[in-house]
């Protein structure tokens, strides 16, 4: 098993992070035969529990077992500040990164909550919060050795013992950039991916469409390379959440993304190499009209769509439940012939 610590120590730039995504293991087809061939003697019609059969063939498949677990899941919150809320992008200052940040570590926040129901470890991770990113409208939001950085900092996040891994944000400004990254690495407008965010007005939607498409054409061509994206029109945080994934997909760790920030950070990978996010599922769609968007590109269903868009893994958080039941009755059901039970007459 691939140790995410080591790789990250040994991260320099981008050629690294390239080198890395040329091993990413597939699936483990012998696990999800197994997994198939149990769900099928199960005492229950043939799928008959829908999307929870396909979940749990799923996690046997990326985790290499059969039965798959869910004992020991991690919740990561990166959080980071951005230049471009200069801009006027964003209902509050940059301030309330940090205060939120303080939240968390007190057990004050949503995420919290959520991770306590569902039976998941929390680790909040600051990025250099007092030295928001560059305005990506003027610049390059980071250094190709800033980004690396914030990669590594999301591979060392992953815990050794974590079975299951949901990833979210913290960080004002962060669905500005959600919305550039998403608009570099599959095209349109500002006006295509841009949303109210924490909760801006008509007139400040517009202003932020435009935002995005003045870094955009500023960034030009560089765009095309879905890690000069990430780090041109993205953030710290964003840079470790695809860092977090890529770690996941190395040491076959299955992942539930959240919401529309997770998933265009997470996207990259997907952009580097198809099939990169094989290993995650989507475990909801946010009211930010990109996130719909960007799950119809990735090709993924959301598990849930409960009208959230709070960030902080909260709708990951819940998607864990939905996993963990999926597993519970795939490993705990009883065969026809354990049971007792008549099969199904030819």
């Amino acid at each position: 098993m691939l140790d995410p610590t080591t790789l990250a120590k040994n991260l320099s730039g981008f050629d690294d992070v390239r080198s890395l995504v040329a091993k990413l293991p597939g699936a483990d087809s012998e696990a999800q035969q197994t997994a198939i061939d149990r769900d099928a003697v199960l005492t229950k019609p043939a799928g008959a529990l829908g999307k929870l059969e396909d979940i749990a063939i799923w996690a046997a498949a990326w985790q290499g077992r059969n039965p798959p677990t869910a004992e020991t899941p991690q919740v990561c919150v990166f959080a980071g500040n951005h230049g471009v809320t200069a801009q006027g992008v964003s209902a509050f200052p940059s301030e309330v990164t940090v205060q939120m940040v303080a939240n968390f570590s007190h057990g004050g926040a949503a995420i919290n909550q959520l991770s306590q129901v569902s039976g998941a470890r929390l680790d909040v991770v600051p990025l250099d919060l007092d030295r928001p990113t560059s305005d990506f409208t003027e610049g390059p939001a980071m250094s190709e050795a800033e980004c690396s950085a914030a990669i590594s900092a999301g591979m060392t996040a992953v815990a050794g013992a974590t079975d299951m891994l949901c990833i979210g944000e913290m960080g004002i400004g962060n669905t500005t950039a959600a919305a550039a990254l998403s608009c570099a690495l599959f095209g349109g407008s500002g006006a295509d991916w841009a949303g109210r965010g924490t909760g801006i007005d008509d007139a400040a939607l517009v202003h932020k469409a435009e935002v995005i498409d003045r870094a955009i054409a500023r960034h030009g061509e560089a765009l095309s390379d879905p890690l000069e994206a990430l780090r041109r029109v993205g953030g710290r945080e964003l840079a470790a959440m695809f860092g977090a994934v890529l770690a996941a997909r190395l040491r076959r760790i299955p992942v539930i993304l959240d919401g529309y920030v997770a998933g265009s950070a997470a996207a990259v990978l997907e952009r580097l190499v198809a099939g990169g996010l094989d290993h995650a599922l989507a475990g909801h769609v946010s009211q930010e009209p990109g996130h719909r968007s960007l799950l119809e590109k990735l090709g993924k269903q959301p598990l849930l769509d409960l009208n959230m868009r709070l960030g902080e893994a909260s709708g990951a958080a819940v998607a864990l439940g939905i996993v963990r039941a999926a597993l519970a009755t795939h490993n705990g059901m009883a065969s026809f012939a354990d049971a007792g039970v008549s099969e199904k007459s030819d």
